[in-house]
């Protein structure tokens, strides 16, 4: 599910990391992990991005809106090629997974080396779960630090939103932030 302080975070990842970065690629492919669009998506954000040819890819563990690949099996996506992703996002996902760390080494698993991934998860508000679904976990910069380090990612950013997102309506989830890359093989 998509707040309106969660697209504003992930519109900032893409302005800082990935706007220019790209202009030169060929179609890079963006895995959105959790992407089933109840109340918006992300998919926008890479609509028109500086004229490059995104493949935005919905990933969830049920069909709907805004998905593309159905996995059975959120901790493992046989479906994605190992190294197939240029970058990884992930917006109010984590929160509901209960092994959240397993599908962390599935993100890192199908990141190109020099990939990127964005996560954002709440680390404050109310129980809430999508049919029958469950809610296991807040999260704070320095555990998707450790999650990241888990998964042998680099971390690039952690922070969390408590100031910044005081004037949205939903500040209720002081969203968590991750950006962190995959590294590239022989180098420090």
């Amino acid at each position: 599910m998509v707040h309106a302080s969660s697209y504003r975070n992930m519109e900032r990842f893409v302005d800082k990391y990935l706007r220019g970065h790209y202009a030169n690629a060929d179609t890079p492919v963006v895995l959105d992990v959790g992407s089933q669009d109840l109340n918006g998506s992300y998919r926008a954000l890479f609509e028109d991005l500086e004229h490059v040819n995104w493949d935005y890819i919905g990933l969830d563990v049920c069909s709907g809106k805004n998905v593309d690949v159905v996995v059975d099996n959120i901790y493992h996506w046989a479906k994605i090629k190992s190294g197939s992703c240029d970058v990884v996002i992930s917006g109010q996902t984590l929160e509901h997974v209960e092994f959240f760390w397993l599908t962390m080494e599935e993100v890192a698993r199908v990141l190109k080396e020099g990939g990127l991934c964005c996560i954002i998860v709440p680390s404050a508000g109310p129980r809430h779960a999508y049919e029958g679904g469950k809610d296991c976990w807040r999260f704070l910069p320095d555990g998707l630090v450790a999650v990241a380090k888990y998964a042998k990612l680099e971390v690039m950013e952690s922070s969390i939103g408590w100031e910044s997102i005081k004037s949205y309506e939903d500040d209720q989830w002081k969203d968590s932030i991750l950006v962190c890359r995959k590294p590239v093989a022989g180098v420090v």
